[in-house]
């Protein structure tokens, strides 16, 4: 019998065992990566679905380039487990070193700042910071934030619906194309987790001639599989679905690729409307997205690629691909939320 895995990921964060953010760190890695996996695997389980688990893909530490910073009495951090006690961060294995960087930066204004949550996206050529408070916009709070963003980095501070400062508009590269990014727009935790998630959909994709994209946001998959198709991007929020034909207009190297505005929640694409396309991909939100299944369930498409951030509500849609005569291929657990309990998946179905 061979002697038991006592590695760890690495070296424990001085605020593990307070700060709510990592649940796992202690773990041995072997230990650590089943028990990531074997929650996908009871979440088909329980939902009586058969399908084969890959071994989990894990994005290195240091990597993830978002987060909700929260700030209260002076101190930055993110909540204490179980309490809405904040832990004042001094460090963090998982953000990137920038947004750490920024933490520091925040904490040097937190007396002016108050009582605050502060999201925050390392994008291509700056920080991009919305506030949530109680606070409401005035020539004062302009003049102190624009002074700061200037030597913080920071590209632009949203407060609420209010565009405090913009230095320069924040940019992101998804799939080699630039995009620019609206405010609260939705990126993929990880860089690296992203390009992992492309490959896994664009190999899956492979020889499809019309795709069509549901839950588009600014593109993820959109310009990654309109490298090899033509793509129609549906997504509800305005400006993320601007941000995306917008780029898409000034990239090269694209097959077309059409938006749709459309809230998929309440209008799903039928089956009658799915004819048009012979493959699909879709990234939901956490809540997964049951109607919009229902709906591929009973289309004619060839191939679905379905990319899940909750294993949970992933495996209940799944349930319903495989009722309508879907095979589902090997699910990929994609672990871009280190150390807690999250999981990011990827998985393809294909008719029988």
């Amino acid at each position: 019998m061979s002697a038991p895995d006592t590695r760890t990921a690495g070296p424990l964060c001085v605020h593990f065992g307070t700060c709510g953010g990592c649940a796992y760190q202690d773990r041995a890695d072997a230990a650590y990566r089943a028990l990531k996996r074997d929650a996908v695997v009871r979440a088909l389980e329980r939902h009586g679905v058969e399908a084969k688990v890959g071994a989990i893909v894990t994005v290195p530490p240091g990597t993830r380039r978002r987060c909700v910073f929260k700030i209260k009495n002076g101190e930055v951090g993110f909540h204490a487990r179980a309490s809405h006690a904040i832990v004042d961060m001094r460090e963090c294995r998982v953000l990137t070193p920038g947004l750490m960087a920024l933490a520091q930066r925040l904490r040097d204004i937190a007396p002016e700042i108050g009582t605050a949550e502060v999201h925050a996206t390392e994008t291509g050529n700056g920080f991009d910071l919305l506030l949530r408070w109680q606070r409401k916009s005035s020539p004062a709070l302009v003049a102190f934030f624009a002074g700061w963003a200037a030597k913080a980095k920071v590209a632009r501070v949203v407060s609420g619906n209010d565009v405090l400062v913009e230095r320069t508009a924040p940019m992101s590269r998804i799939a080699d194309v630039a995009v620019r990014l609206p405010p609260a727009a939705f990126l993929q935790p990880t860089r690296e987790g992203e390009a992992l998630l492309q490959d896994a959909v664009t190999s899956a994709l492979k020889g499809a001639k019309n795709v069509v994209d549901l839950f588009a946001g600014c593109g993820t998959f959109s310009f990654a599989q309109g490298r090899q198709s033509k793509v129609h991007a549906v997504e509800l929020d305005g400006a993320m679905l601007k941000a995306l034909g917008d780029a898409a207009r000034g990239a090269k190297g694209l097959k077309p690729i059409a938006t749709e505005k459309r809230d998929l929640f309440k209008r799903p694409l039928l089956a009658k409307e799915l004819a048009a396309f012979d493959a699909a991909v879709l990234d939901p939100p956490r809540a997964g997205a049951a109607a919009q299944t229902a709906g591929l369930a009973k289309s004619k498409l060839a191939r679905i690629v379905y990319v899940s951030c909750d294993a949970a509500s992933f495996a209940r849609d799944a349930r319903m691909l495989v009722d309508g005569g879907w095979q589902m291929g090997e699910v990929t657990p994609v672990d871009q939320f280190l150390w807690s309990e999250h999981i990011e998946l990827v998985a393809s179905f294909a008719r029988r």
